[in-house]
């Protein structure tokens, strides 16, 4: 709820630890996608500046949003230039909004793409919907694309870690489970939806830390993000994948959020740039 109040509207200013966690994420951070930056348009766009100021980060406009807990993005300049694009077209079809912001990076072909964001924990219906504007949408620009943040949904592999369902809530368990096909028992076996996913893989993207883990074997990396399931992700487009290194969950100090954060590393000099494609 932007670092500024708890989940029913107490005053709560967690921004302090929230800025620490991403300043000691890794020596130097250059691009940061956030989640749930309510509040951070109102009084002039304060919070905002204070996140600007804290970070030493440029910030690419708000998006709009239906639901007011909309998402942000911030960036260091020095180092990606200014943006070149920043588009929220079609934003609004999903709830907490969604926009793609471009750099041109001396290099790449083609712009670098990010977006930050946030689907529907209500329904994995609509939130398949929004899986799949927000892969277009991250698109926009060419073939390299970043989207991260909380998916609100079961990674794609059946292969994956079960999440804890006993953690659940009976609305997550609604929300984040398969319907089975007769009546539904308190107590029976529940499998896991992860249909909001595999949109995302469908559409080229790869999941970060399930493609690490594949090549390492090691388990912290498929830890979960919140109480039951790694439910915040990262993905980047197909040519971004053998580009990507050092991900880790970020978890200090305690009490920053109910979420973990995420970092991982990209190597632009390392990006597939040999299947260049354009937008039609």
């Amino acid at each position: 709820m932007g670092g500024l109040q708890d989940g029913d509207g107490n005053p709560q200013d967690r921004w302090p630890q929230l800025a620490q966690r991403i300043n000691e994420a890794a020596d130097r951070i250059d691009v940061v996608l956030l989640c749930e930056a309510t509040g951070w348009d109102r009084y002039g766009h304060k919070q905002l500046a204070r996140a600007m100021a804290d970070l030493d980060l440029d910030a690419a406009p708000l998006p709009p949003s239906r639901s007011g807990i909309g998402t942000a993005l911030l960036y260091r300049k020095e180092v990606l230039g200014r943006w070149v694009r920043h588009n929220a077209d079609f934003g609004l079809e999903v709830l907490h909004g969604i926009a793609v912001t471009s750099f041109d990076i001396p290099g790449l072909p083609a712009p670098l793409s990010f977006m930050p964001v946030h689907f529907t924990p209500m329904s994995a219906e609509q939130a398949l919907i929004e899986a799949n504007y927000a892969a277009t949408r991250c698109y926009k620009y060419g073939p390299f694309a970043v989207l991260a943040g909380d998916v609100n949904y079961a990674p794609a592999s059946d292969a994956h870690p079960m999440p804890h369902f006993a953690e659940m809530r009976p609305y997550n368990v609604g929300s984040r489970t398969l319907l089975p096909d007769g009546d539904f028992v308190p107590g029976q076996a529940l499998e896991p939806d992860r249909r909001v996913t595999r949109k995302l893989a469908h559409n080229g993207f790869i999941d970060v830390a399930w493609h690490l883990f594949q090549q390492t074997k090691d388990e912290s990396l498929l830890r979960p993000t919140a109480t039951d399931d790694r439910i915040d992700q990262v993905w980047v487009s197909g040519p971004l994948a053998d580009a990507v290194s050092d991900y880790q969950v970020l978890d200090s100090p305690a009490g920053a959020s109910d979420h973990h954060g995420l970092v991982f590393q990209l190597d632009t000099d390392a990006i597939d740039t040999t299947n260049l494609w354009t937008y039609r």
